[in-house]
């Protein structure tokens, strides 16, 4: 009862009838708004109508003996302007004035990745600038930080296989990790794709994850290790993780290094691209050719635009109508109407 009473006190505010506060609603029914301009018109045919058929009597006094007011005569058109500002009311309360408070509850899920990183010794050529290594963990690094709700893991390989880091948000930490990552970090030689393939595995099984990504970049074939890289894309697939595999440099003589003399040496680089190929195929993954620094970019752009978390967002609108101070005045003021029509000032004598 005291809610409704301080409600009802707020009435009593000229900020109701204020431009600003009309401009700020929302009018459910904004077709009775149109009609506020006939109201004048309505009322000037009434009084015309009323003027040119109404009785009239002639005084018989002298008009100097007539005791007139011309303020007094003028008094008869205040009920006029009280019936207008009742309509005008009562049509803003019938175009339902509300104002709505909209909050949006957002729940985002991310995905979970681990990225494997061949850090072997041929990853130290530079038919990438500045080297295949250092352009992969510039590219990978910045990958990461446009993942910010999803769970990143490292795995490096070489010869052997070692996960770096596991499936976390900490980012900053996987990239220190990135950051550090040289070719000389695991002594056994080689490219053991399948043994790196089988540690990510490890670390994506347990995930509950509805989607579960691999991205393992390499540039040589699979010289080393105790699991062959077919089968392990199978047992990849049986867990529900996909893998995109990146083959990463140029087939060919690659400069590397300096010679003796401190000219530009050139090496042979070999690629078993049909490996990665076939291991994205079985996972259904993808596979990606990156024989440039720019190709390696558009490579991860592509799989940012594929691997989407999930986004859920529950909007819930607060909707308050404000009809009731507008009806509650246009109430007042026909009362206000009805009772100066059985006062002096309806009757007061015309001009």
């Amino acid at each position: 009862m005291f809610d409704f009473l301080k409600d009802i006190s707020d009435w009593f505010s000229w900020s109701w009838f204020l431009p600003s506060t009309l401009r700020s609603y929302h009018w459910d029914s904004p077709y009775f708004l149109y009609l506020i301009p006939i109201i004048p018109l309505l009322v000037l045919l009434r009084w015309a109508f009323y003027y040119r058929f109404r009785q009239k009597m002639d005084v018989a006094f002298p008009l100097k003996d007539l005791n007139y007011s011309w303020f007094i005569g003028k008094l008869r058109f205040i009920p006029y302007f009280f019936i207008i500002i009742s309509i005008w009311l009562l049509l803003v309360a019938l175009a339902r004035p509300q104002k709505a408070d909209e909050t949006a509850e957002v729940f985002k899920e991310g995905i979970d990745i681990v990225l494997v990183l061949d850090i072997s010794e041929s990853m130290e050529l530079e038919d990438l600038h500045p080297d295949r290594l250092s352009a992969a963990k510039n590219i990978a690094s910045r990958f990461i930080e446009s993942r910010k709700e999803d769970r990143i893991g490292l795995v490096v390989f070489s010869g052997d296989a070692f996960s770096l880091s596991p499936l976390t948000t900490d980012h900053q930490l996987v990239q220190s990790f990135i950051a550090e990552l040289s070719s000389g970090m695991i002594e056994s030689g080689g490219s053991a794709i399948g043994n790196a393939i089988g540690v990510a595995i490890n670390r994506l099984r347990e995930s509950q994850s509805k989607s579960k990504v691999m991205i393992v970049i390499s540039d040589g074939e699979n010289t080393a290790g105790n699991l062959n890289p077919l089968m392990a894309a199978k047992l990849a697939k049986a867990f529900g993780i996909k893998i995109y595999s990146i083959a990463i440099g140029r087939e060919g003589k690659v400069a590397w290094g300096n010679d003796t003399n401190g000219k530009k040496a050139y090496v042979e680089s070999h690629l078993d691209e049909s490996t990665l190929r076939k291991i994205a195929q079985i996972s259904e993954g993808r596979f990606f050719r990156a024989s440039n620094r720019k190709a390696l970019e558009q490579t991860f752009t592509l799989i940012d635009s594929y691997e989407k978390g999930i986004i859920r967002e529950n909007r819930f609108k607060n909707t308050r109508d404000y009809y009731q101070v507008y009806l509650f005045w246009a109430m007042i003021i026909y009362l206000l109407w009805l009772f100066l029509k059985s006062t002096f000032i309806s009757n007061a004598l015309e001009d």
